[in-house]
């Protein structure tokens, strides 16, 4: 370190970011040229754009999107607003959502919307402080809140997988797949079924459950019981819960649906190393969301197919109908779920 130089100089030296001045003087041009240089459509002669775009490149000059959008009052930023988005299907389709949102040329700023009111508070706040052109919430677990704060501050606002007034919805077909399992495991000869969801209660998982036992009741044979047992969570840990509270009941269904496959994968990994049950000899399972363990050769599970990328072109293309009219009626996307039959269980005819 020189004597003209205080602690810490060099790495602010390094963190710092080219600028269009430092642009304008490299190729001897005025700093408004080097503007226009970068403005879509804008007027600038073709000698001074070639030396503008010449020095850009020498110094690794990129413009400053950010600012631009602040001035412009178009931040071009989409919120993905989620409750624990590392978690199964979740997280997949936030993977989907920020490459979908990417190829648009948005920014996606995740909002992980924590456990704590702390954390709800601080999430909050970080989706209006950035000024977000338009906020999409995945799944039922983020608060209200979130959504009457978009909409106090005139966001777009496109929901999955939960229903709000006044808001763009991509749903997927939960009660025509849960419709379907419950005709399957009956049509294969089940007489003592389950559907194994959440105590959280979330929109799809209530969904799921409630159009699996109302199928099974009404196409079930005399001597055929339906049971719903509630997990703590809807991961794995609940799947392990549910299945240990069936086994103590004493209850052994030979046909299980599961609200999701993290639920599934706890429920089958109890059922057979603590049950000693063979699936899907002694108990057929079908799952859904089809994340890509459910193809793991431990599990080999039969679930019900949500496309994330299918779901995240839907919400996008979505929320570019609401930007381009925002006094527009609300949009309601249906996503059906496929069958995707592996070991766990396979339907009469497949």
């Amino acid at each position: 370190m020189t004597a003209n130089e205080r602690p810490g100089m060099k790495d602010e030296k390094r963190m710092r970011f080219v600028s269009a001045e430092q642009v304008a003087r490299l190729a001897g041009v005025s700093r408004s040229a080097v503007s226009r240089t970068f403005t879509p459509g804008a007027s600038v002669a073709p000698a001074t754009r070639e030396r503008v775009m010449r020095a850009a490149e020498e110094l690794g000059y990129h413009v400053n999107d950010l600012a631009r959008g602040v001035l412009a009052n178009q931040s071009r930023l989409v919120g993905i607003v989620a409750t624990k988005p590392e978690i199964g299907f979740r997280a997949h389709l936030t993977a989907a959502l920020t490459r979908a949102l990417i190829r648009r040329g948005s920014i996606p700023i995740l909002i992980n919307t924590g456990e704590t009111d702390e954390e709800l508070l601080a999430a909050q706040k970080m989706l209006i402080g950035h000024r977000a052109e338009a906020t999409i919430i995945i799944s039922g677990s983020p608060p209200a809140s979130f959504v009457d704060l978009a909409r106090r501050n005139g966001q777009p606002l496109v929901v999955i997988g939960r229903s709000e007034p006044d808001a763009d919805h991509v749903r997927a077909g939960n009660s025509e797949a849960s419709r379907k399992a419950a005709q399957a495991f009956i049509t294969a000869g089940r007489s003592r079924l389950a559907v194994i969801g959440s105590q959280l209660g979330t929109p799809s998982i209530a969904e799921r459950e409630s159009a699996f036992l109302s199928a099974a009741r009404a196409a079930s044979a005399v001597g055929t019981e339906v049971e719903a047992i509630r997990g703590s969570d809807s991961d794995y840990q609940g799947g392990v819960g549910a299945a240990r509270n069936l086994l103590a009941r004493g209850y052994r269904p030979d046909a299980i649906f599961c609200a999701n496959d993290l639920i599934a994968f706890g429920v089958m990994d109890v059922l057979r190393l603590e049950g000693k049950c063979s699936i899907p000899q002694d108990v057929a399972v079908i799952g859904f969301d089809d994340v890509p363990e459910a193809a793991w050769l431990s599990y080999g599970l039969t679930t019900f197919r949500q496309d994330p990328q299918a779901i995240a072109a839907r919400a996008v293309d979505l929320l570019e109908r609401r930007l381009a009219d925002q006094d527009a009626e609300p949009s309601y996307e249906r996503v059906i779920p496929e069958l995707v039959v592996r070991r766990s269980f396979v339907p009469v005819g497949e």
